[in-house]
């Protein structure tokens, strides 16, 4: 007979049950810009972006930034700083959240963050928002009648002449189909007007023949003492039938002679109409100096019988003809002048 026993062992011990195999959820990934304002939606120009990590059952985060490193953050917090040149760049931060058991998710996304070489802007324009130009910053000059120099264009306040689109002002010079033309002038005349500093204005120039396109100023007494007594600072002007070059001028009244008297000078320049250049003026108390793309052509020296000492308004816009545009080829149809940028130091 055959006889079974059963003896308990540790063998045939109910099994203890393995660790909860943990994943994380509910990821979320906050990319604070420093120095974020109404006026720099992208940031103080430092670089600088703090991040802050969260998940449901996470105990360690890893941020990948687009540069190829990665940084180990057990309270999902880091803070980053990007060093690109001059502008605005986009940015790829990945973030992965890990369990106890290793377990993982992760999700990635983008930032926008502006740079400045040097100290911040005392005041800029990065044309962030579409639309109409800014009406803190820029106001209009309207009409035609030549503006004294035989001038064809139109000035409108439409968006058809001047409007903002992908972070880019755009200032349109058309054809009205009827043998005329309508074209935009900004000027930020008692909003934004300065005395000395450095103003760079980062643009794309008109290609066609017979647009004169001008980043420009006047002294802000020019409703009381009219022009040339007032002064004005061409930083940039382009002939229309020279597109290979731009000029810097000053104009003043020259009081020992009673006639309008200037000084200015020119530089050879390559693809202005299909690259981005920046325009700079450098001014102070003793001189005015004009530079492209960080190369200095003009300069002039200042004292107390030339009236550039006192508050000017910045102007941009483009003539269609006239004296510096020259004859307007008959098939013109439009040409623009975009700005990304104008940037005021001090």
């Amino acid at each position: 007979m055959l006889a079974l026993f059963s003896c308990s062992s540790s063998e045939n011990s109910p099994p203890v049950n393995p660790p909860t195999d943990t994943v994380p959820t509910n990821l979320t990934l906050s990319t604070n810009v420093q120095g974020i304002s109404t006026n720099e939606p992208y940031g103080d120009g430092s670089g600088v972006v703090n991040l802050v990590a969260q998940a449901t059952n996470a105990v360690n985060y890893e941020f990948i930034i687009d540069d190829g490193s990665a940084i180990q953050s057990t309270d999902g917090k880091y803070q980053v700083t990007f060093n690109d040149k001059e502008g605005i760049a986009i940015h790829d931060i990945k973030v992965i959240a890990y369990s106890n058991t290793n377990n993982s998710i992760n999700l990635t996304k983008q930032v926008t963050v502006s740079f400045y070489n040097g100290a911040a802007p005392v005041w800029a324009d990065e044309f962030f928002k579409d639309g109409k130009p800014d009406t803190n910053n820029w106001t209009y000059d309207i009409g035609a009648g030549g503006w004294g120099n035989q001038e064809l264009q139109t000035y409108t306040n439409s968006t058809n002449n001047a409007v903002v689109e992908n972070g880019i002002l755009k200032i349109i010079a058309k054809s009205d189909g009827a043998g005329g033309y309508t074209s935009a002038r900004l000027k930020t005349e008692n909003l934004k007007e300065f005395k000395y500093g450095t103003l760079k204005v980062r643009a794309k120039l008109p290609g066609s023949a017979g647009t004169w396109p001008a980043i420009w100023m006047l002294g802000n007494d020019f409703d009381n003492v009219g022009w040339p007594r007032c002064g004005e600072i061409d930083i940039m002007e382009q002939t229309g039938t020279n597109k290979n070059e731009v000029l810097a001028t000053c104009h003043w009244y020259d009081s020992n002679s009673g006639n309008t008297a200037s000084y200015g000078l020119k530089t050879s320049i390559s693809n202005a109409a299909s690259q981005f250049h920046v325009y700079e003026m450098q001014w102070s108390e003793t001189f005015i100096r004009v530079f492209v793309d960080n190369v200095q052509y003009y300069e002039i020296a200042l004292n107390n019988n030339l009236p550039f000492n006192k508050n000017f308004f910045l102007i941009l816009n483009i003539a269609m003809g006239g004296t510096l545009g020259g004859t307007v080829p008959a098939g013109f149809t439009q040409d623009t002048m975009e700005i990304d940028y104008v940037r005021l130091y001090q």
